[in-house]
């Protein structure tokens, strides 16, 4: 059943705290927010995004932080303090013209589970409390910020046949 669902998606949306970094949250003295990204993520998403996969964030908060980071990326879809994620994942599914079966998203916290619920393929990490892992449909092996995020990568593009292509440049 994972794989048949992991075959049809075409939009994966990320939360970010918790799922593209550790969960924590670092300020300086000034009060300056800073968040630490994992390198092996951000080229899970450059390698879903070229194989055709849309990639999104949608988070609670609002950082500077967040927006290089999708700019770096090259991640087009940010949505940033967000108080309703479903109504933001309706909305960039209205946009892209896709059906919710087409999509993933990966939380790791009780403010997801109304987007996890509506896509047709949600995604947890293994810190996440027992109710979310209860409704993900795929929990990671890989901690958030730690790899997480490449694992669902490869994930999909395994299923849909398109990561050896993605990792072939780099045997040559």
């Amino acid at each position: 059943m994972l794989a048949s669902r992991l075959k049809l998606i075409r939009l994966v949306a990320f939360d970010v705290d918790g799922v593209m970094t550790d969960g924590g949250l670092y300020y300086s003295d000034s009060g300056e927010e800073f968040k630490r990204f994992n390198s092996l993520d951000g080229q899970g998403m450059k390698m879903l995004k070229a194989s055709g996969v849309e990639i999104a964030i949608i988070t609670g908060r609002s950082s500077r932080c967040v927006k290089a980071r999708a700019q770096n990326l090259g991640i087009e879809h940010v949505y940033q303090g967000v108080e309703n994620k479903l109504e933001a994942m309706v909305d960039l599914l209205s946009k892209l013209k896709l059906t919710r079966d087409a999509a993933a998203y990966m939380g790791d916290d009780v403010v997801d589970l109304t987007v996890m619920r509506h896509v047709g393929l949600s995604i947890s990490v293994p810190e996440s409390p027992q109710l979310v892992c209860e409704h993900s449909g795929y929990v990671t092996q890989r901690s958030g910020g730690h790899g997480a995020v490449r694992e669902v990568c490869e994930l999909i593009m395994s299923a849909q046949g398109t990561l050896d292509a993605q990792l072939a440049p780099y045997l040559q």
